[in-house]
């Protein structure tokens, strides 16, 4: 027997098959268009998330040489906040999704703020009023389509954010759920309550009809249609794509810490029990939900680490494929001290400055494209090292003194050893970097019962490489207070 998981991501689908030792069987990723209609706003067809994600499933399978009935369960992992909804009868949307990285709705979160509402938003729902999350994104689309808001009202639309939407599509219409870890995440869930919040919902003007039901990040979400892959498959793991890492890394104990490198880079510090309130801005969160008991963590959210280096080829043209970014920054000038602030679409934690944008400091005649590649991929440890430091010092527990890392930025070995260097501290990647896949899979095949509990998963965690420090500490504290210069004069213009 085999586990699916599905990996909707921010520019790609993807499905990989696992035995149930969690090995990967075979995969398949396709690439689907970003949509940018305006400065700062970021969109997906939502057609197009579930077409690629059927797409890939249907070939991972093939490629696995495995039957749909070979199949135990699926397990799904998502992109946060990105929001869809859709009509409850036609299955259609009604608007392009609004992807998490979209700020169209910042003069709405600034206005919020200055009503003084943030406090108690934050009470609830461990987050700050920021774009970023789904509530106010849901306000804007029943605000802009018309009958939007009517239709939501009677109950003829559904909110969800990109798991629920898949479900949808996999149960044909009979589920609409969501779990705990990406409920948390949208502005309307009171993570201490684990419900829906009425006082919320009234706030952002969000029709309580509109919204999924919450169930355990390992659950029932019902069986596939059985024309899509050619039998009834039980979908038993959800969790959002950080959550799902985080799981995947084992980091089940409080205190353990894992960071992942995709388009954005996230940090997750496990809280266990503990609901910890940060003074640095961070964000409390759901790390997952096993029967009914929420886990939770501390997450610092950086909007731009992978997505430096799509820049550098798309935005630059300095590269034709992502993989010559590493050549590239080795040939880089060391007498140079170029920094670079990729605030392309704001800074989050723990600045949080949706306004702030990207800029370069220490430019000379003589910088050139090996230079930049060499400071886009330094921007990645000291945003990290930005979040270690606000976690380290915002809970007691944060005693870990190893960071755990994957992504498919984690297989730069100049980045990660400028990580290292930069939070003078072990940076440890796994020999499967892929652990948002591998998250889900536990998930559904744990719920199965083809896996192990939490503890004797956590005991098959297996190390590929440890980067450790080689930077002299006095020349790690002069290259992070550049580094804090330079994003206080960035917040400042």
């Amino acid at each position: 027997m085999v586990i699916l998981a599905l990996d909707q991501g921010t520019t790609s689908s993807r499905a990989i098959v696992f035995d149930t030792a969690l090995h990967p069987l075979a995969s398949a990723q396709q690439e689907f268009p970003q949509h940018m209609p305006a400065s700062g706003w970021v969109e997906h067809d939502a057609a197009d998330l579930w077409a690629t994600t059927a797409a890939t499933a249907r070939a991972a399978i093939e490629r696995a040489g495995k039957s749909s009935r070979e199949i135990s369960a699926i397990g799904i992992t998502n992109q946060r906040e990105t929001t869809v909804i859709w009509n409850r009868k036609t299955g259609r949307p009604i608007h392009r999704a609004i992807v998490w990285q979209d700020r169209r709705t910042a003069e709405t979160c600034q206005r919020l703020k200055a009503e003084g509402h943030e406090e108690a938003v934050s009470e609830a729902t461990g987050l700050l009023l920021d774009p970023y999350f789904s509530a106010t994104k849901i306000g804007w689309i029943l605000d802009h389509v018309e009958g939007a808001r009517a239709s939501a009202q009677a109950g003829e639309l559904a909110f969800g954010t990109v798991d629920s939407w898949l479900i949808w599509n996999l149960t044909g219409g009979k589920t609409h759920a969501t779990d705990a870890t990406n409920a948390a995440r949208t502005l309307l869930y009171d993570i201490r309550k684990g419900a829906w919040s009425e006082d919320l919902c009234r706030l952002f003007n969000v029709p309580m009809a509109l919204l999924p039901e919450v169930r355990d990040s390992a659950a029932a979400y019902g069986l596939t249609r059985s024309d899509l892959f050619g039998a009834e498959i039980p979908i038993l793991g959800v969790a959002g794509d950080q959550q799902a890492a985080t799981v995947g890394q084992a980091c089940f104990q409080p205190g353990m810490m894992k960071s992942t490198y995709g388009t954005g880079c996230f940090a997750l510090l496990n809280t266990g029990p503990q609901l910890v309130r940060s003074k640095d801005r961070l964000l409390t969160t759901i790390a997952y939900q096993l029967d009914g008991k929420p886990t939770y963590a501390l997450e610092g959210s950086i909007f731009i680490a992978g997505a430096v280096v799509q820049w550098l080829r798309d935005g630059l043209g300095l590269i034709a494929k992502a993989g010559e970014t590493q050549a590239l920054a080795a040939r880089a000038d060391a007498g140079q001290d170029v920094v670079l602030v990729p605030a392309f679409t704001g800074l989050g934690a723990p600045y949080w400055d949706p306004d702030a944008r990207g800029s370069i400091f220490g430019l000379t005649r003589a910088t050139g494209p090996a230079e930049l590649a060499r400071a886009a991929l330094e921007s990645v440890g000291y945003q990290t090292r930005d979040l270690w430091e606000a976690m380290r010092k915002g809970w007691p527990g944060a005693t870990e003194t190893v960071l755990r890392v994957d992504g498919g930025m984690s297989a730069n070995e100049p980045a990660m050893q400028f990580l290292a260097d930069m939070l003078g501290a072990p940076v440890d990647r796994p020999k499967n970097v892929e652990t948002t896949a591998k998250g889900a899979a536990y998930l559904a095949g744990w719920k199965a019962g083809l896996l192990p509990d939490p503890a004797d998963y956590a005991k098959g965690w297996e190390l590929n490489r440890r980067f450790t420090p080689a930077m002299e500490e006095a020349e790690r504290e002069r290259r992070y207070a550049r580094w804090k210069r330079a994003v206080a004069a960035t917040m400042s213009v």
